[in-house]
């Protein structure tokens, strides 16, 4: 059996330093990996998603409606906008962040509904990401205290995730990133019992 990860941001939170770092961790643990990147329009704040699936034999790195068992989104909007790849039973890890798209910021849409509330309502982990990271010592490492986030869900060991971040991030950042890790894995297992 094969595990699938979507994972979905905006350009610039780090979505695919975070896919390389779940892909080198399955990879490290012995499983056969496929990865699928959509950068869009990444470098000007547009939606960007990976699709990260492992196993002990991975045919397809596609994810359709109801195929992800993890969603790890860096961004609210992003998280409804896929919510529909979740399959049932899922778990749903979300960054509480809200980044209103360029169509919002100039007037030409308004975003409606309660975001926080529909995701909640489809059972999300609401994580507070960027208040976490620079609780570890940079808002930057949000990325990876949503890593920690997800890493509570899979099968690998925290050793194998604190190597693989250590050796993806800058030598200066790495104890920021560990703690961060630890942070968000804490954070994680606080809040299990709000899955879907």
């Amino acid at each position: 059996m094969a595990t699938t990860v979507l994972l979905c941001g905006v350009g610039g939170q780090g979505t695919i330093l975070a896919a390389h770092i779940l892909a080198q961790v399955a990879h490290a643990s012995g499983a056969d990996v496929k990865v699928s990147e959509i950068h869009g329009m990444s470098q000007r704040g547009g939606a960007v998603t990976t699709v990260v699936v492992f196993g002990d034999e991975v045919a397809s790195m596609v994810s359709g409606t109801g195929c992800a068992d993890v969603i790890v989104a860096f961004e609210a909007i992003e998280a409804l906008r896929n919510l529909d790849q979740l399959r049932l039973g899922g778990t749903l890890v979300v960054n509480d962040e809200v980044i209103k798209p360029a169509s919002v910021l100039t007037g030409s849409f308004r975003l409606e509904g309660d975001i926080p509330g529909e995701l909640a309502d489809a059972g999300a982990i609401l994580v507070p990401a960027e208040e976490t990271a620079r609780a570890a010592g940079n808002p930057k490492a949000s990325n990876v205290v949503l890593l920690g986030c997800l890493s509570a869900e899979l099968p690998f060991s925290v050793d194998t995730w604190q190597d693989v971040i250590a050796k993806s991030v800058p030598p200066k950042t790495v104890e920021v990133n560990a703690a961060a890790f630890l942070a968000g894995r804490a954070f994680a297992a606080e809040h299990a019992a709000g899955r879907v």
